[in-house]
């Protein structure tokens, strides 16, 4: 083993890109998020006027041509735009020299649950209705999970460790986390690392509907839907939308004088091996991912002075998740704040954790959390601190950010301020 590889890294943020419904730009963002506005809508890109779930978190306000050129765009499934776009800003954000000074250092990692599946079912039906020689040939590689990762390493050139997780709504967290680990046992210098999706089809909203996992009372007041911890949740509203982080090691970071939010202090993820949709109700799987990642960061449980929740608002979800912080941290889950970025924005399944992670690192930076919105019934099961008032000001020592998916996936990362 090299000397390289010996030594273990500090892994610090140093820059950030998001796409989401309630917006494009870090500031519009954040100021959003402390204010408690939803990004919630009824779907206006399809027609959903038969089913029974019709809302969704859409992304607007996004001129795609602003950053990709046209005879490309079309090329592209809407969450390699998404992807894209949200790298570029991270980039920026980040001020890496471009061209990258040392591109076999720089990797790129993402994360997504569906990847570009509308560009497969588009060329399904062209093939359906006016036969195969009209199918596009770009079609197959556009819906392939790992596109997005390509285009944003065709970008900027980055020929540095490259991987796709689809570990469904845990794949932006695990991207996250994994790429961590990479910088971290010096794979790379730097990992431009996120997670996307790009979700709004039909047959989403019907699969869902049918599945009985989103909400369906809620079509005509959407900013409401979404209202996890609350007694009267329905189930996660799903949305689209996309954010990557800039990964460094500490060293290359200040080698350069870069700004840094936040540091990547723990990951960890494991299996509930029990439903291919529900959550194992012992919560076991969520405990033992959070106890991992608390003891990857080297620290104690009673440091943790934060957690961004999956808070999906689902039944099972929520109930789970508030168990498994019960078991992990015992009396003091009692004094920890949590609060769900998803009763703003909603599920983007595979680029949630990453805009989570985006979140924690604001909050670090900034020493302010904000709250989880539509909490009006207490839930007597669920009784811990779902920052149900607003925005707070709070130093972090440590933050924790879940993610817990289908098929048992769960990720958990760890950040703190930078020491």
């Amino acid at each position: 083993m090299s000397a390289v590889t010996q030594q273990r890294h500090r892994v610090v943020i140093t820059g950030l890109g998001i796409v989401t419904s309630l917006g494009s730009d870090i500031e519009q963002f954040w100021q959003a998020l402390l204010e408690g506005k939803s990004g919630i809508t009824r779907i206006d890109t399809i027609d959903v006027s038969d089913l029974p779930y019709q809302i969704a978190g859409q992304v607007r306000d996004l001129n795609i041509e602003d950053y990709i050129q046209a005879k490309h765009a079309r090329r592209m499934s809407r969450v390699s735009k998404y992807s894209l776009i949200a790298a570029q800003k991270a980039v920026a954000d980040s001020r890496l020299p471009i061209p990258l000074e040392n591109p076999d250092r720089v990797g790129v990692y993402f994360g997504t649950a569906i990847g570009g599946l509308e560009q497969a079912d588009d060329g399904l039906q062209k093939m359906r209705t006016d036969g195969w020689k009209r199918v596009n040939p770009f079609i197959i590689p556009a819906a392939l999970p790992n596109m997005p990762a390509f285009h944003v390493t065709l970008h900027y050139g980055a020929h540095g460790p490259n991987c796709t997780y689809t570990t469904a709504c845990a794949s932006g967290t695990q991207s996250v986390g994994e790429a961590a680990h990479a910088v971290r046992h010096g794979k790379a210098d730097v990992i431009i690392a996120g997670g996307a999706e790009g979700m709004i089809e039909r047959y989403t909203v019907a699969g869902f509907s049918n599945m009985r996992a989103v909400p369906i009372h809620f079509n005509d007041e959407p900013e409401r839907a979404s209202r996890p911890f609350d007694a009267k949740r329905e189930g996660f509203v799903f949305s689209e939308g996309a954010a990557f982080l800039i990964l460094e090691s500490l060293e290359h970071a200040q080698a350069r004088n870069a700004k840094i939010y936040a540091e990547i202090a723990g990951y960890a993820c494991s299996n509930d091996a029990f439903h291919m949709a529900a959550p194992d109700p012992t919560a076991a799987g969520a405990m033992r991912t959070m106890e991992w990642a608390i003891k990857d960061a080297g620290i104690q449980p009673e440091q943790i002075s934060y957690i961004n929740a999956h808070g999906t608002s689902t039944v099972a979800n929520d109930a789970t998740e508030t168990k498994a912080i019960k078991q992990v941290f015992g009396e003091r889950a009692y004094k920890i704040p949590i609060s769900s970025t998803k009763s703003m924005i909603g599920h983007a399944m595979g680029g949630s954790g990453a805009v989570e992670a985006v979140v924690c690192a604001l909050s670090i930076e900034r020493g302010k959390i904000h709250g989880t919105i539509n909490y009006e019934y207490p839930d007597p099961e669920l009784d811990l601190d779902y920052v149900t008032d607003g925005m707070r000001e709070l130093e972090i020592e440590y933050a924790m950010s879940n993610s817990f998916g289908l098929g048992g996936q769960n990720a958990c990362i760890v950040l703190c301020p930078v020491k």
